[in-house]
C-alpha cells in the first residue's frame, strides 16, 4: 500500500510538472506570435517590406487587391498545415504549430485596425530604413521565441521542411530560395529599394532569431596538449574552480605521447587559461572553441 501511495504521488507530481511545462512553453509562444505580429505590422506593412514568407506574399495581395494580411496569413496556412499534417508528424505538428499560426495572423489583423486609432502617428516613423531594422528587431526576437520553446508560425517554413525531408536538401537553401523569390517579386511589384529594404529584414530577423533561440556564446571550450598537463590541471582546478577531463593522445607527426586536458570556461577567464598555460608550460598547444550552451559544473559551482 505504501508503495502505490508513493507511485501515486509520483505520477501526480509529473503530472503537474508536465502541466506547467506545457502552459509554459504555449504561453512563450503566444508572446512570441504577439510580438511578431506587432513588429510585423508596425513596421512591414506600412512600407510593403514583403520579407519573405506567407506574410510577404500577404503584403503583394494586400497592394492589388486590398484584402487583410491576417486574413490572407490565416486562409493560406489553412491547406499548408493540411500537408504538415501528412507529413510532418500529424497532430504533434497541428499542436506545435496551431497557437503560434493563430495568434499571428488575428494579431496582425488586430494591430491593424487597433493601432492606426490607437496611436495618433501611424507609422512610428517615416524612415524606412530604421522601419526595416526594427521590423527585423522585433519580428526576429518574437519568431526566436516561437522557435525556441518548440513552435513554429508555418508558412512557407512547411514547404520547405518537407521538401528537406524527403530529398534531404538543406534547410537553410530552402528558405533562401523561397523567400529570396518573394523579394525580388516584392522588388518588381513596388521598388528595387523596397525590396534592398526587405532583405535587411530578412538578415536582421535570422540574426535576432539565432539570438533569442540559441542565446549568447558565453562560456568556451578549451582543449591543451602538453607534457605538463597535470601541473596545467592542477592550476586550472585550485585557480579557476573548474572541472577537467583529461586522456593520453599520441601526436600523429612526431609519435610521441602527450596528455590532453578538456573543461570549460567563461569567455572573460581565457585569458587567466592564457597566462597558466604559458607560466606552466610555453610549448604547449591550446585550441579554444566557442559553446553555445553549457550545463553542469564543478562541486555545485556554475559558469
Amino acid at each position: 500500500m505504501a508503495l502505490s501511495t508513493k507511485i501515486r504521488r509520483k505520477l501526480s507530481l509529473n503530472k503537474k510538472e508536465l502541466l506547467v511545462r506545457v502552459g509554459t512553453q504555449q504561453s512563450m509562444i503566444a508572446i512570441g506570435a504577439i510580438l511578431s505580429a506587432l513588429g510585423f505590422v508596425v513596421f512591414q506593412v506600412p512600407y510593403n517590406l514583403a520579407a519573405g514568407g506567407v506574410s510577404g506574399i500577404g503584403i503583394i495581395v494586400k497592394h492589388y487587391t486590398g484584402f487583410s494580411v491576417g486574413y490572407f496569413i490565416l486562409l493560406s496556412n489553412i491547406p499548408l498545415f493540411v500537408l504538415g499534417y501528412f507529413y510532418l508528424g500529424k497532430w504533434r505538428f497541428i499542436w506545435s504549430s496551431t497557437l503560434a499560426m493563430l495568434i499571428f495572423s488575428l494579431g496582425t489583423e488586430y494591430f491593424a485596425n487597433a493601432l492606426p486609432d490607437y496611436n495618433g502617428q501611424f507609422p512610428l516613423t517615416n524612415n524606412s530604413l530604421l522601419a526595416s531594422i526594427y521590423a527585423g528587431v522585433l519580428y526576429g526576437i518574437g519568431s526566436g521565441l516561437i522557435y525556441r520553446f518548440g513552435g513554429t508560425i508555418g508558412g512557407t517554413s512547411v514547404p520547405a521542411r518537407i521538401i528537406h525531408n524527403k530529398t534531404g536538401f538543406p534547410l537553410s537553401q530552402s528558405y533562401l530560395i523561397t523567400d529570396m523569390g518573394i523579394i525580388v517579386v516584392a522588388g518588381l511589384v513596388f521598388t528595387m529599394e523596397t525590396s534592398m529594404l526587405a532583405l535587411i529584414t530578412l538578415v536582421l530577423t535570422g540574426i535576432f532569431s539565432d539570438y533569442v533561440l540559441e542565446g549568447t556564446a558565453q562560456t568556451r571550450t578549451v582543449s591543451i596538449v602538453s607534457k605538463n598537463a597535470n601541473r596545467i590541471r592542477d592550476a586550472v582546478v585550485h585557480e579557476l574552480h573548474r572541472g577537467v577531463s583529461h586522456w593520453d593522445v599520441t601526436g600523429g607527426y612526431s609519435g610521441e605521447h602527450r596528455t590532453m586536458l578538456y573543461f570549460t570556461v567563461l569567455r572573460s577567464r581565457i585569458y587567466d587559461v592564457k597566462f597558466i598555460v604559458s607560466r606552466i608550460d610555453p610549448d604547449a598547444f591550446m585550441v579554444v572553441g566557442v559553446s553555445q550552451q553549457t550545463w553542469g559544473g564543478f562541486n555545485g559551482r556554475k559558469l
